[in-house]
């Protein structure tokens, strides 16, 4: 399953494509195969960035088809596009690169390396778990403007969190009423352990949702707790 999400990496934005699931092949799959593409000038052409991902759909095809390789992920950075591959084998992977790309016109070149443990697929590929709720919060934030919701528009927004005992629940909440975050109620049990929902007004711009995501979930994780993400009531349009 492949995922979106933006990262800052020493001041640079890197747009990242991750396959959530690639991580089935660890055991089988030790060698990472990169390609490198130069990838200067085309996001101000919408052709051009067609044409590029159509080229980079072939690559990942042809990798793909013996199935002894497999996409599991796209870092764009610094005007390059990083493909990655897992493999079972070191060998003949440029070789099916090559025959795709030479005749492409793109500047490009290909390394391949042992990475057993998947370190770089874990920590230059794969989400930490605040992108991760960023990425399910901007999916809802779609889901919504999708029904006719307003994101401008401020109302209140229930977020959700639960803890491993009540003390840190009762701390987050004494933390959370610090940033201006109202108590609502207690989650069910059942379903989450020492859970509680928590209410503020705010708008639902990604740049909202950004500030108060990151802002909650920094106060969750300083009580060793999980964040459960928020929901609100469509404001539609006038």
């Amino acid at each position: 399953m492949r995922e979106f999400f933006n990262r800052v990496e020493d001041n640079e934005l890197v747009k990242i494509e991750v396959d959530l699931a690639a991580k089935d092949f660890a055991d089988t799959h030790p060698w990472l195969f990169s390609i490198f593409i130069k990838y200067d000038g085309l996001e101000d052409n919408d052709e051009k960035v067609a044409e590029f991902f159509e080229l980079k759909e072939q690559v990942i095809i042809a990798l793909e088809y013996k199935e002894t390789s497999y996409y599991i992920g796209n870092r764009i950075i610094d005007n390059w596009s990083e493909i990655y591959f897992c493999a079972q084998d070191s060998k003949g992977l440029e070789a099916i690169a090559n025959n795709i790309l030479k005749s492409s016109g793109y500047i490009y070149e290909c390394n391949v390396v042992k990475d057993a443990k998947w370190e770089f697929y874990d920590f230059n590929i794969f989400p930490t778990e605040l992108e991760m709720c960023l990425m399910q919060s901007f999916k809802i934030i779609e889901m919504l403007e999708s029904e006719g919701d307003n994101l401008s528009t401020c109302r209140e927004v229930e977020h959700y969190a639960s803890f491993e005992t009540a003390g840190h629940k009762e701390r987050f909440l004494e933390k959370a009423a610090q940033a201006s975050y109202v108590f609502k109620d207690d989650l069910d049990p059942e379903e989450y352990t020492h859970g509680v929902a928590i209410t503020k007004e705010h708008a639902l711009s990604e740049e909202d949702i950004l500030q108060k995501v990151s802002e909650i979930f920094s106060l969750v994780e300083s009580e060793n707790g999980s964040y459960e993400l928020w929901s609100t009531v469509i404001q539609e349009k006038e």
